[in-house]
C-alpha cells in the first residue's frame, strides 16, 4: 500500500539538498585540482588515468553496498535510513580533503584519493534514495534537479577557488602551491557543515510497522548486500539497460575531459606544458578552474529550466539535446586559442551536466520499487563508473599510441563520444513524467 508522501515546499525541497553541496565541492576538486596536483608532484601524462582508478573502483564497490545496507536500516537514534550514510560520508570527505594538501608524493596523493572518494561515495548515494523516499512522483523532478542545481553550485565554487586563491595565496608549502591548502581546507568545512544542515532541517518519512517488521526480519550479514545486489541485477528494468549503454559513453568521455582540460588549455591558449614551463602552466591550472568554475554556473542557473522542458518534451528528449550541446562545446573547445572564447565553447557542456545530474533518474525511477531505490541507485552509480574504470585502465594507451599524447585531441575523443551517448539516449523507452506547476 502506498501512502500520500507529504508535500514539501520548494523552500523545504532546497534545505534537504543543501548537503549536495560539501558533497559536490570536493567532487569539483576531484575533477579540477587533483590532476594538476598529480602534475606538480612529478606525474607523466599517461599515468594520469590510472592515478585515478580511486574514483571508478570505490564507486563500484561502495555505492551498491551502501545502498543495499540503507534499505535495511532504519535508525531514529541517528536520523532514520539514509541519514546515517551521508554524515559518515561527510566525516569521511572532511578529514581526507584536509590532509590532502599535505600529500609529499605521488602515491601519497593517489592514497589519500582512495579515501576521499570512499567518504564521497558512501555520502552521495543514499543522498538519490533520499529523494525518491521523501518525494511523490510530481515532486521529484524538482528534487533531481535541485541536486543537480547544487552539483553546479558546489563545484563553481570549488573551480574559483582554483582562480581566486592564487591571487591570495602565493608561495608554497612543501611541493605544493600554498593556494592548493587554502581551497582543500574550505572543501573540508563545505563538506561536513552543508551535509549537517540538511540532516538538521530535514526529517525522514518513518517506515509503516510492516515496513519495519520486514526490516527486521531480513538479517544483515557480510554477504547480503552482494545478494541484494546480484538479486536487482538480475530483475533490473529493461530501462536501466538502456540506460546503462548511454552512460558508457557518456561518462568516458566526461573522465576524458576532466583529466585533460587543463593541459589543453595550457597547450591551446599559452602553448606550453607542465614540463616546458610550470609557472605558465600553473596559470592555465587558474584559468581552467575559471572555465570549469563556468560550466557549473551555467548548470546551477539551468537546472530547474530542464524540468520544464522534461515536462514537455520528454525527459528523454531533453536529455539527448543537452547530449548534443556538450558534444558541440567539446568539439570546438581544443581549437580556441582566445581564452576568454572558451567560456562560451564550455557552455553546451555546462547545459549537459545540469541533465546528467538529475534527467537520467525521471527516466528510471518510475520502474524502481520503492522498498529498492537505495540497492538500485547504487547500481546506477555501477553504471556511471564502470565506463569510468575502463577509461583509467584504457586510457592511457589509447592517448599514448593513437592520440599522440596531445590532450587536445583527447578533448576532441570526448566530444565524439557524446554524440554517441546522445544517438544511444534515443532508444530509451521511457514514460512522460508529471510534474507539479
Amino acid at each position: 500500500m502506498n501512502l500520500k508522501k507529504p508535500t514539501l515546499t520548494f523552500w523545504q525541497i532546497i534545505n534537504m539538498n543543501v548537503g549536495f553541496l560539501g558533497i559536490q565541492y570536493s567532487f569539483g576538486l576531484q575533477q579540477s585540482a587533483v590532476n594538476p596536483i598529480y602534475d606538480f608532484l612529478g606525474a607523466h601524462p599517461d599515468q594520469i588515468p590510472i592515478l585515478n582508478l580511486a574514483g571508478p573502483l570505490t564507486g563500484l564497490i561502495i555505492q551498491p553496498i551502501i545502498g543495499a545496507l540503507s534499505d535495511k536500516t532504519w535508525s531514529p537514534k541517528f536520523g532514520g535510513r539514509r541519514k546515517p550514510f551521508f554524515l559518515i560520508g561527510a566525516l569521511i570527505c572532511s578529514l581526507a580533503l584536509f590532509l590532502f594538501p599535505f600529500s609529499s608524493s605521488l602515491w601519497m596523493a593517489a592514497g589519500l584519493l582512495w579515501i576521499l572518494d570512499v567518504g564521497n561515495n558512501t555520502a552521495m548515494e543514499p543522498y538519490r534514495a533520499f529523494i525518491a523516499d521523501k518525494l511523490d512522483d510530481d515532486q521529484q523532478p524538482t528534487g533531481f534537479q535541485a541536486q543537480s542545481f547544487f552539483t553546479g553550485f558546489g563545484q563553481t565554487l570549488a573551480n574559483v577557488s582554483l582562480f581566486i586563491f592564487p591571487l591570495l595565496f602565493i608561495g608554497t608549502m612543501g611541493k605544493l602551491p600554498t593556494w592548493v591548502f587554502a581551497s582543500f581546507f574550505l572543501g573540508s568545512i563545505c563538506s561536513i557543515a552543508s551535509v549537517w544542515w540538511s540532516s538538521h532541517t530535514t526529517k525522514e518519512i518513518e517506515p509503516t510497522q510492516e515496513e519495519l517488521q520486514k526490516i527486521k526480519s531480513e538479517s544483515i550479514s557480510i554477504i547480503s548486500p552482494f545478494v541484494d545486489i546480484f538479486k536487482a541485477i538480475t530483475e533490473m528494468p529493461k530501462v536501466m539497460w538502456q540506460l546503462a549503454l548511454v552512460y558508457l559513453f557518456q561518462w568516458y568521455a566526461l573522465f576524458c575531459y576532466w583529466q585533460n582540460s587543463s593541459k589543453s588549455i595550457a597547450l591551446s591558449v599559452w602553448n606550453t606544458t607542465p614540463e616546458k614551463d610550470m609557472k605558465l602552466y600553473g596559470e592555465a591550472v587558474s584559468w581552467t578552474g575559471l572555465v570549469n568554475g563556468w560550466y557549473n554556473i551555467v548548470t546551477f542557473l539551468c537546472a530547474f529550466s530542464l524540468v520544464y522542458f522534461a515536462r514537455k518534451f520528454s525527459a528523454k528528449k531533453v536529455h539527448f539535446g543537452c547530449l548534443i550541446l556538450a558534444a558541440i562545446g567539446f568539439l570546438v573547445f581544443p581549437h580556441i586559442h582566445n581564452k576568454y572564447l572558451l567560456f562560451p565553447a564550455i557552455t553546451g557542456f555546462g547545459i549537459g551536466w545540469a541533465s546528467m545530474m538529475g534527467i537520467p533518474y525521471l527516466m528510471i525511477v518510475s520502474a524502481i520499487p520503492k522498498e529498492r531505490y537505495g540497492v538500485y541507485m547504487g547500481i546506477i552509480n555501477m553504471m556511471i563508473v564502470i565506463p569510468m574504470f575502463i577509461q583509467t585502465i584504457s586510457f592511457g594507451y589509447i592517448l599514448k599510441h593513437f592520440l599522440n599524447n596531445d590532450p587536445r585531441l583527447a578533448i576532441t575523443f570526448a566530444g565524439v563520444l557524446l554524440l554517441i551517448s546522445a544517438i544511444c539516449t534515443l532508444f530509451i523507452k521511457t514514460k512522460k513524467i508529471a510534474v507539479s506547476e
